[in-house]
């Protein structure tokens, strides 16, 4: 079915675009085969408005224009519909050759090296490689959790998804139903932004932490998709990174660099521990919680009942 309607909107832009003038419903209905194969004219009529209204959220201009005998006819002009020339200079080309480079390990390599196919068949100069070495360093985005891809088409396809989510104070995981907007990596972990309909609110979920398979569900979603989707400042505060307060912690010596990046002051304690004075923001102890026994809380006291709250509940589980 939906190749079948893929080649009927083809048809009908085929149609739209080739012609020179106008063409009414039924002159439409008459050149595409799918329309005749319609069982009435209401079918055939909401099948059109569908595919029509298809067309044009896929970007097709499609002008409306009403003859002298009050008929209504449809067609898509070439010059509304053509791009305009791309060109790109060595800088801009650079930027899309890492840009590509960024997603290899991800499935959205062949799409990128498409694109750049097509830049180079629509007149990006021939001296100019996009995939050239710009660097010692090249960029990689990482997506080793096998609920990446599922959700990054359920973000594009906007289809709202099931999937089973641990917590990092549970010792079991719980079903989450979501509407998900948005995907993005921060610190090397990928992170899900999107609308949780049990719970009623906007939540962000790390990826890593989703047990089993992605399953989508029908629907449409019931929430507004905001129009930026902040999910990295979330993350942030939860990590830490918004602080008002600071904290003192035991680290053992060679261990936990993010921590040590962050740190106000490091003071050596010997026997293989230093002293670190870091921000405290909310969500502070979820993250000294993934460096396990490296690091001991010295104060304050309800950050160190939190830590130590985490700790047992993944004993537990």
């Amino acid at each position: 079915m939906a190749i079948a309607k893929a080649e009927r909107l083809m048809n009908l832009a085929l149609c739209l675009l080739g012609t020179r003038r106008p063409l009414s419903k039924r002159e439409l209905r008459e050149s595409i085969e799918a329309y005749l194969e319609a069982s009435s004219d209401d079918s055939f009529n909401r099948m059109f408005e569908r595919d029509k209204d298809d067309l044009r959220e896929l970007g097709l201009v499609i002008e409306t224009v009403e003859n002298l005998d009050g008929e209504v006819g449809y067609l898509a002009r070439r010059d509304s519909n053509r791009l305009p020339p791309i060109t790109l200079d060595a800088e801009e080309a650079a930027a899309l050759g890492l840009a590509a480079k960024v997603w290899q390990q991800a499935r959205l390599a062949g799409a990128a090296s498409g694109a750049l196919q097509k830049l180079r068949a629509a007149g990006l100069p021939e001296d100019v490689d996009p995939y050239e070495a710009h660097g010692a360093l090249e960029p990689r985005i990482p997506v080793h959790e096998a609920a990446f891809e599922p959700l990054m088409l359920a973000c594009r396809d906007r289809r709202p998804v099931a999937f089973d989510y641990r917590k990092a104070t549970a010792a079991r995981p719980e079903p989450r139903l979501v509407e998900p907007w948005a995907l993005e990596c921060w610190r090397g972990h990928w992170y899900l932004a999107g609308w949780d309909r049990d719970r009623g609110a906007e939540r962000v979920f790390r990826l890593s932490r989703i047990t089993g398979k992605v399953r989508t569900r029908g629907g449409k979603y019931t929430a507004q998709v905001p129009d930026v989707v902040t999910v990295r400042e979330t993350v942030a505060s939860w990590a830490g990174d918004i602080a008002d307060r600071s904290a003192r912690i035991r680290l053992r010596s060679g261990s936990g660099y993010p921590l040590r990046a962050k740190a106000a002051s490091v003071r050596e304690l010997g026997d293989g521990w230093d002293e670190l004075e870091i921000p405290y923001g909310h969500g502070l102890d979820a993250w000294l919680v993934e460096f396990g026994p490296d690091v001991v809380v010295l104060e304050p006291a309800e950050l160190r009942a939190d830590v130590v709250d985490r700790l047992r509940a993944v004993a537990k589980g």
